[in-house]
């Protein structure tokens, strides 16, 4: 069972950042509605105030739709809500015009021109906001604010209102409707870079596991392509000197085992230089690799003067951590330190990107890294550690020649590997 805030936990980052734009986009639909409405009572009457309420809350609405339907066709979800565009526009051109012809029209007095003034400004601005994220181009934004304006300008002086009071709400919904339109638009562009830089992430990631690969495949090429060509030109010889009859033959498919025997070695010194790297060098690579996937990975701890069986066994446990922080749960954190206790190093793997239910940590990895631990004397031990916190602990006991020099490692040797 997922615990309180889990829905918001499982969310990657860019999901998190979109969830928040939409609801920001949603906040000012309220604001809208507040600003607009909740003015109106006490300065109109029931009837003039539940009329204007209502006009600013279906606009207010309207535009929390057309913000959130726009910023689906931002992020490529679907296509440009052109009618939804279209019915803000009226619905805004509306609105406004009914609070006008309130204020010129209603009962006398300041309080109604103050309540309908304000619901016409209120909406002209937050209408031109939403339906400028709507827009392709700085251009056609620009275009957009300015015509909503203009229309502002048009409207007050038809209904015969002053030219200061016209010029003025012109200039509130110009500033105003700029404002949010930047606001709209700003807030897109960077979920969509969001994405890209998580996007990036991942492509890091990949080139990392590739271009290892790519080197080890290199590794490989050099070490048995030379001594495959020697192989398959004198099992050819060999064949023509049989036939032949001649004793050459023999020779031959001698030089020829001899080759074969020398790179099996030469493949089994790749593949162990590949499985047995040192513990700084493993160390490194997973810091880079989770860090790269958008992970903040922190090591510490000492590797120098470790014995190489020591180090092969924690690298191969440093590997299988890290294979699975990347590929079990959504960690965002993930601690890495290296003990040297008395007769024994001691290798703690920690990350908060464990399922809800926790992890079981009997894993085919984890099962073939107890058997290889096993094998110099060591334990391993992998499970939940609090909530959605996962640990990985390795011990591997030093030999007794090695088991001072280590413990006591230099200053600086301590924190070579530190992040």
């Amino acid at each position: 069972m997922s615990g309180p805030g889990g829905w918001w936990r499982r969310k990657s980052t860019p999901a998190k950042i979109e969830t928040y734009t939409r609801w920001s986009f949603h906040s000012f639909a309220g604001i809208e509605f507040v600003s607009a409405g909740a003015p109106v009572f006490g300065q109109v009457g029931p009837r003039l105030a539940t009329l204007l309420m209502s006009l600013a809350a279906v606009h207010s609405v309207l535009c929390a739709v057309t913000a959130s339907r726009a910023l689906d066709w931002l992020r490529g979800g679907r296509e440009q809500p052109v009618r939804t565009l279209w019915t803000l526009g009226a619905a805004t051109t509306v609105t406004a015009v009914a609070a006008l012809l309130v204020a010129a029209h209603g009962p006398a007095g300041e309080n109604v021109d103050g309540a309908a003034g304000g619901v016409f400004a209120v909406v002209v601005t937050f209408g031109a906001g939403a339906v400028a994220i709507g827009v392709r181009g700085r251009r056609r934004v620009l275009t957009s604010v300015a015509g909503f304006a203009a229309g502002t300008l048009a409207v007050a002086a038809a209904l015969g209102m002053p030219v200061v009071v016209a010029l003025f709400t012109t200039l509130v919904v110009l500033v105003g409707g700029g404002f949010f339109a930047f606001t709209y638009l700003f807030s897109g562009w960077l979920l969509n870079a969001v994405y890209e830089l998580d996007e990036a992430r991942e492509t890091r990631a990949r080139l990392a596991v590739a271009e290892e690969r790519l080197r080890f495949g290199r590794d490989l090429h050099d070490v048995v392509g030379r001594n495959l060509t020697v192989i398959a030109l004198k099992s050819e010889l060999a064949v023509q000197l049989a036939q032949r009859g001649r004793p050459e033959a023999v020779t031959q498919m001698v030089e020829v085992q001899r080759l074969a025997h020398e790179t099996q070695k030469e493949v089994r010194d790749v593949v162990r230089g590949y499985r047995e790297a040192d513990l700084a060098g493993e160390l490194a690579g997973a810091q880079g690799v989770l860090t790269a996937a958008g992970i903040e990975c922190t090591v510490t701890g000492p590797t120098a003067g470790l014995p190489a069986p020591v180090q092969a066994a924690l690298g191969w446990a440093v590997r299988e951590a890290a294979t699975n922080v990347l590929r079990h749960g959504d960690a965002r954190r993930c601690t890495v330190s290296v003990r040297v206790l008395a007769g024994r190093v001691v290798l703690t793997v920690e990350n908060d990107g464990a399922p809800d239910g926790g992890g079981t940590g009997r894993g085919s990895g984890l099962v073939g890294l107890r058997e290889r631990l096993a094998e110099i004397g060591g334990t391993l031990r992998a499970g939940p550690a609090g909530s959605r916190m996962f640990r990985l602990t390795a011990e591997v006991p030093l030999p007794s020649d090695a088991g001072h020099a280590a413990a006591v490692p230099a200053p600086r040797e301590a924190n070579e590997v530190a992040s």
